[in-house]
């Protein structure tokens, strides 16, 4: 007698195995899919059946061997992984493939404590009701397979210590829709919820994920980027310490500033003790990241700040690289530079670098972000002055040693602090800008704080989002989307909690946004332009003008309805002034496009009404987000047609879109011939962009003599993306590792230095050159 084979339900029940129920389910994964074949994911699978295996094995068995056939030649197997995984999804957190109504599925979880209480406080069931017909649970099919896994990774709630997941993506968009217009008058916040998730649920706008895994939980905190600044004083670090742990607890982003801290050897209590210097400080920073893993939504992770002028400069370009011992190093921070164009100009000219601690030197910390006249004043009067404590480093060598640990780590990153506070929307002399965040595409004013409760301190927050470019049709498209996206992060500064008054204080008196933009690598595919060849400049000037235009027009119009931002006095667009009035004018040399839209009437609307919100764009990477519509990084070209993404479930393949229809079209990031075309790009959109934008540089060794790449390559990549009036520069990427990359500049290589720089400059009079 046959013994029939049993399989373990989810629930725990026993029943006989039915191959014909395994052999529908892949037959429905594979339907209407190009090139993908249900007999391939079983003979993949080979599943060795045993008396009692769990269906759930059988299922994820199935998904893994879908997931495997990913590739150039059959991309669609990610949709096919993808339907499978939703399929075991949503029988892990329903028990059936069909979800519940959308009210007993809040009433569950809120009674579970996993979604916020106020959900069935703020909506009758009756709404609730209208909002589920709202819901098309279909779109789940439109994931790819990275998508779902991130999704399930990051983003539903779940149990993260048991792994039990409690709800659908569907659910997620409605519910974080619901949450944003829950302030909304009641005649009209049912529509803009529905048309707030039409946008979201069908990848148009692309969101963060502090508010994809937060909004609709009882963890009210969803701002993607915090900075902090840190004065000099034992007060000031250990409330900047403290704010720290408060913060990237709650999925937060941390930029510090610590410029202000004295160097090494300074006199501190009148002479009683020589300072410690900064690492010590800086080794406390760390810890206070590294002390909360986010919940196991993303690790903590900080950039700290500090001044190319600072005293112990030399110690700290060193800081992350992998040799010296523990006691001299901070690896597990990254570190952006503080340039401006003094400092430039000191290297164009084979000149020397003047290194101070910040104590010493009164005013000229300040002066460095709110007066570039002031600054170099009081710069050259110190150096004159033989009582100050000062190290002169010729700007060379100095320049060189940032750019070599820039290479070997890539993560050296650089601010022009200069570019921050001259073509910014905040007035210099009143909010100077003196840090950016984690990913350098943040650009906000602070202030330090002396103690957790200081009245005067300023944490700035910004909230963030993105347009999809790949999904719009036209350029049209972006007005509403506009408004969509202003209205509901414009609510949630409301929305959320201020775990410190300082954050509070700056959030609600600038309200600031920063929306960006994914899939721009698609977007150039399909238009059939390029990022090396210039042919993307003209396109790429009428989009971000686009971009920024409509969203200073939806500000305007919800300062029409709610009042401008309290702070709105300290931005230069109360004064009329605009992104297109300050952005460096060298972008013109390469790209004439005129502007298209009706500047003149919106600069009057902001004069007589303001603006809701100081800052209305940032474009930040948008490493994980960007997978869940299926889109390509940012503005980043992709590194291949297939993506290979590490996770903690593994390694997930994603292809870049209509891939088989467009292959020849993507410009892959390692065939680009150099960085200028890229950075070109970079400059057109940071015209428009009224925060920053993280741009990267990205070097093959093999494009260069010896397979090394030279720094006077590094150098000319610099001061052309200072020259174009980039703000920032984010990731330095080597395709190779970083081992085999750099010669040395030497004396003798200053001449082909100097002749290679020439052509950054704008104006050379009497000997100094104009950057």
């Amino acid at each position: 007698m046959t013994h029939t084979l049993m399989v373990t339900k989810r629930d725990g029940r026993k029943e006989k195995i039915n191959l014909d129920k395994i052999h529908r389910v892949i037959k429905w994964a594979t339907e209407n899919l190009k090139d993908v074949s249900a007999s391939q994911i079983e003979l993949k699978a080979r599943i060795q059946f045993y008396d009692g295996i769990r269906t759930s094995d059988i299922h994820e068995t199935l998904i893994k061997a879908a997931a495997d056939l990913i590739s150039k030649e059959s991309p669609d197997y990610q949709y096919a992984a993808a339907r499978l995984a939703i399929y075991h999804l949503r029988k892990k957190a329903y028990g059936e493939f069909t979800p519940p109504s959308l009210y007993d599925h809040v009433y569950k979880l809120v009674n579970m404590g996993k979604y916020d209480k106020h959900i069935l406080a703020d909506y009758s069931k009756e709404e609730l009701d209208i909002l589920d017909k709202y819901i098309d649970h279909e779109r789940d099919m439109n994931f790819s397979y990275a998508a779902v896994k991130q999704l399930e990774g990051k983003y539903l709630v779940q149990n993260r210590v048991t792994g039990e997941i409690y709800e659908s993506a569907q659910f997620l968009y409605i519910l974080v829709s619901a949450c944003l217009f829950a302030n909304y008058d009641r005649d009209t916040r049912l529509d803009y919820v529905k048309r707030f998730y039409d946008a979201v649920s069908s990848f148009k706008i692309s969101l963060p994920t502090p508010i994809m895994s937060g909004v609709r939980t009882p963890t009210r905190q969803f701002s993607s980027c915090v900075l902090i600044e840190c004065d000099d004083s034992l007060d000031s670090i250990n409330a900047t310490a403290s704010s720290i742990v408060k913060y990237v607890s709650q999925r937060a982003g941390i930029g510090i500033n610590a410029g202000r801290i004295r160097a090494l050897g300074s006199s501190i209590r009148g002479g009683e003790a020589f300072h410690t210097g900064c690492i010590p400080f800086y080794k406390h920073f760390q810890t206070a990241v590294k002390s909360c893993s986010q919940g196991g939504v993303r690790g903590g992770a900080a950039t700290l700040f500090y001044p190319l002028w600072h005293l112990e400069v030399e110690s700290l370009l060193v800081l992350k690289n992998n040799r010296g011992v523990e006691q001299n190093r901070v690896r597990h921070l990254d570190y952006g530079v503080q340039i401006n164009k003094l400092m430039y100009e000191r290297l164009i000219k084979n000149d020397v670098i003047t290194l101070f601690s910040p104590s010493d030197v009164p005013g000229l910390y300040d002066a460095f972000f709110a007066d570039q006249e002031e600054f170099e004043r009081l710069y050259k009067l110190y150096e004159q002055d033989t009582t100050i404590r000062k190290e002169q480093v010729k700007a060379v060598d100095l320049f060189s040693l940032m750019l070599q640990e820039r290479a070997s780590t890539g993560r050296i990153y650089i601010q022009n602090v200069d570019h921050c506070n001259t073509h910014s929307p905040f007035d210099p002399k009143v909010a100077p800008v003196r840090q950016s965040n984690l990913c350098l595409e943040i650009a906000l004013p602070t202030n330090p704080s002396n103690d957790i409760n200081d009245p005067e301190g300023e944490i700035a927050l910004c909230t963030l989002s993105a347009f999809n470019l790949g999904a719009i049709d036209s350029l049209d498209e972006l007005e509403n989307l506009a408004d969509l996206a202003v209205r509901a992060l414009d609510s949630l500064l409301d929305y959320q909690d201020y775990p410190l008054a300082a954050a509070r204080r700056g959030s609600i008196g600038r309200r600031t946004l920063g929306i960006g933009v994914i899939n721009f690598a698609y977007y150039l595919a399909k238009n059939g332009m390029r990022y090396s060849d210039g042919s993307a400049n003209h396109l790429t000037h009428k989009t971000f003008e686009a971009i920024q235009y409509y969203l200073l027009k939806a500000s305007n119009n919800l300062a029409k309805e709610f009042g401008a931002c309290p702070w709105f006095d300290q931005t230069t667009y109360s004064k009329g002034i605009l992104p297109i009035d300050t952005y460096k004018k060298n972008i013109d040399t390469f790209c004439q496009e005129s502007l298209h839209l009706d500047w003149e009437t919106l600069r009057e609307n902001i004069k007589a009404h303001g603006l809701r919100n100081s800052t209305l764009s940032a474009l930040m990477p948008s490493e994980t987000s960007s997978q869940i519509s299926n889109a390509t990084n940012g503005i980043e070209p992709p590194r291949g047609h297939i993506s290979i993404k590490a996770s903690k479930d593994g390694i997930l393949k994603q292809v870049v879109p209509e891939y088989e229809r467009l292959k020849e079209q993507y410009e892959l990031l390692w065939d680009m011939p150099s960085n200028e075309g890229y950075i070109k790009l970079v400059a057109i959109m940071q015209k428009f962009v009224d925060q920053a934008i993280s741009s990267n540089t990205n070097y093959d060794p093999r494009r260069f003599p010896g397979e090394k790449v030279p720094m006077k390559q590094l150098m000319n990549d610099l001061l052309t993306a200072y020259k174009f009036g980039l703000k920032t520069l984010y990731y330095h990427n080597t395709r190779d590792g970083a081992d085999d990359v750099q010669e040395d500049i030497h004396d003798s290589r200053l001449p082909e230095l100097q002749d290679m720089t020439s052509d950054a400059d704008d104006d050379c009079e009497g000997g100094g050159c104009k950057i």
